[in-house]
């Protein structure tokens, strides 16, 4: 009975030399290169983080979007090379990977597309977060921009989360984007008022506002003889930050200083003319 069982286990151990002569060998090259690669995996992803870290040009999500691709990346080739050491044959694993992948993408199109914009904009930056745009059918200022969507505020704040690629596949108006500001305001006065004296007095409440910018120089003229007014249109310079104080000083202050001249600015009107026939 002993030698039975001692037959069974020399067995048993002879199977166990059989296997670790064969894929011993396998076992400790498959454990280096996981090691290895998974070295190599973190090092990359940090090598690219500092890479694109210092331009200016790449936002941080960017940044890490492309530091974790990276990193994925070199652990599926690293996965992929211990399971050809196995005797797995990675040709028709990289097939069914590629054609699972294509898959994938063509369920996930839109949420695909999405990150596609997503990373254009992230790389171009039409637009930074704190901007004030007008894109994809809605105007707000940008309080944060994903891979995925971009979230909106609008004036009365108002979430609005919009797609990325709807963004990116519309004109976007960014007002902004340049330090100054044009303010355009039209103003009317009646036909039997002196235009030289409204220009002039346009012009001192434009002088006595210091957020009005000299250079580039305001412009103020005659725009349109209209049906029940002389329209005088002005166009004045100011910072971004100033343009709603601005517009709404001048617009309050020009309607001052022209009652104080005493210059009209009339209402829509119309001359009847009624005539009586006889009988």
């Amino acid at each position: 009975m002993e030698e039975n069982v001692q037959e069974t286990v020399m067995e048993h151990m002879d199977t166990i030399m059989v296997y670790i002569e064969t894929y011993g060998l396998n076992v400790i090259f498959a454990l280096l290169t996981l090691i290895v690669g998974w070295i190599i995996a973190n090092w990359a992803k940090n090598a690219t983080k500092r890479m694109l870290g210092k331009s200016e040009k790449v936002d941080n999500t960017l940044t890490s979007f492309f530091a974790s691709l990276v990193r994925y990346v070199i652990l599926i080739f690293t996965l992929i090379a211990v399971l050809g050491r196995f005797g797995v044959e990675t040709a028709s694993l990289i097939a069914i990977l590629g054609a699972a992948s294509l898959a994938i993408g063509l369920a996930l199109q839109g949420t695909l597309s999405n990150v596609a914009a997503g990373v254009m904009l992230l790389i171009f930056r039409p637009f930074k977060v704190g901007d004030f745009i007008e894109g994809a059918g809605h105007a707000g200022v940008i309080k944060n921009l994903g891979l995925f969507v971009t979230e909106m505020a609008t004036g009365d704040n108002v979430q609005i989360i919009v797609p990325n690629s709807a963004i990116w596949g519309s004109s976007i108006k960014n007002y902004s984007h340049h330090t100054n500001r044009r303010v355009d305001l039209v103003i009317g006065i009646g036909y039997g008022d002196n235009i030289d004296d409204a220009l002039k007095a346009i012009g001192e409440v434009l002088d006595a506002d210091d957020r009005v910018l000299k250079d580039p120089e305001a412009a103020m003229f005659v725009g349109e003889l209209a049906d029940s007014s002389v329209n005088l249109v002005v166009r004045a310079w100011t910072a971004n930050s100033n343009y709603w104080p601005v517009k709404a000083a001048l617009t309050k202050n020009i309607k001052h200083k022209l009652d104080e001249k005493g210059i009209n600015i009339p209402y829509p009107q119309m001359d009847m003319h009624v005539i009586s026939m006889p009988g």
